[in-house]
């Protein structure tokens, strides 16, 4: 029985199908659609992590964060250091500040 899945799977998954005696049909993609497909597994991890709560989709969301770093020559160290810039300059989430509105004062 043949199953298409056309999506980006992790590099190791190719030879678990070979040790189940399958056959994997895969290709190499290429700069631009690796961008496009891990943008479309960022997607479905969040949504996965949305629905169940558990925190291995939390770390495969951190997997696709991470490789999309590295498309734009940044390490994960790199964008830890945006990140404690911007939560210097806006702060973090730990005060879970809820903003309902701003009215201007003129």
């Amino acid at each position: 029985m043949k199953r298409i899945y056309n999506k980006l799977v992790r590099d190791n998954i190719p030879e678990i199908i070979k040790n189940n005696n399958q056959t994997a049909v895969t290709k190499i993609l290429s700069d631009e659609d690796y961008k496009i497909c891990l943008e479309n597994k960022l997607r479905e991890e969040t949504a996965e992590y949305l629905e169940s709560g558990e925190a291995a989709e939390l770390a495969d969301i951190l997997e696709v964060v991470e490789s999309l770093g590295k498309l734009q020559k940044l390490t994960l160290d790199d964008l830890m250091k945006i990140k404690t810039e911007k939560q210097k300059k806006n702060g973090a989430f730990d005060k879970r500040i809820f903003l309902e509105e701003v009215e201007d004062n003129e």
